[in-house]
């Protein structure tokens, strides 16, 4: 499909997804969350497609919430609009892998979609930052709950109260980001990331997601039990007889994702 605010493209099992509105450092509106839900539910249902990639432009991967259409609303709006629940949630139906590779400006709702993804590779150029409390609001797409589970409650409330940036070092640091490259380097090194999870056994990645996640929906005992089943379903797979056995031989195993 053709988009007006995002590009996308296919390399190998990859896809890639760029935020494309550089006039106002990709900040985020209805159109572009429409189309990014669009594009994310359709590699999540292509076959071929085993990772996705968010990505956004060298300045900024998102500079936020498109404030210019925001400032316009009332409360009757954005309550019967249902604003931020209506499309940006489409990414947590997603099963696949979704990684963050995030340049440049996330703030606000650029941080909270980043968040939103399974994980944040950065270029060493990133700045992270909820300054919503400037403007007179709260983060609304996640940032009071997602922030606090990434990087601590006292971190969390500091970046939040203040609307202050955070550094790629920083946020590497703090544990809301995975790992940092370079900005010339960042797509190349996040490609052979998400390659490298798409070689493995697209069932078993899945399960891996979902079990990850729900470790942030529930209590201790009850992930260890949902966990344990997921495990236990593991042996239900061809995968998991070919990587036991090419483990067994010392050969290169051969994923049929079954």
């Amino acid at each position: 499909m053709s988009y007006n605010t995002i590009l996308t493209e296919v390399d190998d099992k990859v896809a890639v997804i760029t935020l494309n509105r550089p006039q106002v450092l990709n900040a985020l509106n209805d159109e572009l969350m429409d189309e990014l839900g669009n594009a994310l539910l359709s590699f999540d249902a292509d076959d071929k497609i085993a990772c996705i990639i968010i990505t956004g432009s060298e300045k900024a991967f998102a500079a936020g919430a498109d404030i210019a259409t925001m400032a316009k609303y009332g409360f009757n709006e954005v309550y019967r609009g249902d604003f931020i629940s209506r499309n940006w949630e489409e990414i947590r139906k997603v099963r696949k892998p979704v990684i963050a590779a995030v340049s440049g400006f996330a703030l606000g709702g650029g941080c909270e979609l980043a968040m939103m993804c399974d994980t944040i590779m950065a270029a060493d150029n990133a700045k992270f930052a909820q300054p919503e409390v400037k403007l007179g609001i709260i983060p609304g797409a996640g940032g009071t709950q997602r922030l606090p589970r990434a990087v601590s409650k006292a971190k969390a409330m500091d970046l939040a109260l203040t609307g202050r940036m955070m550094d790629a070092v920083e946020a590497e640091r703090s544990g809301l980001v995975a790992r940092i490259f370079p900005q010339a380097e960042l797509l190349k090194e996040v490609k052979v990331i998400a390659k490298t999870i798409a070689e493995m056994p697209l069932l078993t990645a899945m399960m891996v997601k979902e079990a990850i996640n729900t470790s942030y929906e529930t209590t201790l005992s009850e992930g260890i039990h949902f966990e344990r089943r997921l495990f236990h379903a593991c042996f239900a797979t061809q995968d998991q007889k070919e990587g036991m056995a090419a483990f067994l031989e010392k050969r290169p195993a051969k994923f049929t994702n079954s």
